[in-house]
């Protein structure tokens, strides 16, 4: 198992709370209240309702399933890192108690796209600089392999969509992860788990997180 950092993180503290004061298009989220109106073929159009948009800076992502062959089989790497909207879940009523924390939450490698990335290339040219940066591995662009059509997480307010990949990294040196020396990879944990525990661990909700799940079943379809 590798870290990122040292750090051993215990809580995620709010500091000040300005939603009531902070502006819908500023920040790391841009959130779109909209207006709108159904057209319709015959003409007529349906009554005006609220519409909610959140959007990213950059608007779309890629995630990474960096594997490798070991005796066991296919071994995948994933990253524990804070998630603090997870954390914030606590305290709040849910439909099905679970009685986890969610400070860290489990999942593979993934980035923003930046402007400069544009069509397949840019993907994993995006793709290769994420595992360098989050995983320690150097890989170049054409190692990495596109696991089908980009897919939206929740398509009711979210516009962004995530482009799955994957590289082999078998007999790879790894390196220590650089990051990019947000707060919020304080702490964070790398470690390899076969690929089949990790895709139960991801069904019982003990890795909640649907790119890793997603990643995994189209993967192993390719590889059938």
């Amino acid at each position: 198992m590798r870290s990122s950092s040292q750090a051993v993180v215990t809580d995620i503290e709010v500091i000040e709370d300005f939603s009531s004061s902070a502006k819908c298009d500023e920040g790391f989220l841009r959130v779109r209240r909209l207006r709108c109106q159904n057209r319709r073929a015959d003409g007529t159009a349906s009554k005006v309702y609220r519409v909610d948009v959140v959007d990213r800076p950059r608007l779309d992502a890629v995630s990474v399933l960096v594997y490798r062959r070991g005796a066991s089989g296919l071994e995948v790497l994933t990253r524990m890192n804070l998630r603090p909207a997870a954390y914030f879940r606590r305290g709040k009523e849910m439909t099905v108690p679970d009685g986890a924390t969610y400070l860290r939450v489990e999942e593979i490698v993934a980035g923003l796209l930046e402007p400069e990335d544009k069509g397949e290339q840019g993907l994993r040219h995006r793709a290769a600089e994420e595992v360098r940066e989050e995983a320690g591995f150097e890989v170049k662009p054409e190692e990495i392999q596109l696991l089908g059509a980009g897919f939206f997480v929740a398509p009711g307010i979210l516009s962004e969509k995530i482009f799955p990949a994957a590289v082999d990294v078998t007999g790879k040196d790894q390196g220590t992860p650089k990051g990019d020396g947000s707060p919020l990879e304080e702490g964070t944990h790398l470690q390899w788990r076969p690929i089949r525990e990790l895709l139960a661990m991801c069904r019982r909700g003990e890795v909640p997180d649907a790119k890793t799940e997603l990643s995994i079943l189209r993967l192993l379809a390719e590889q059938a």
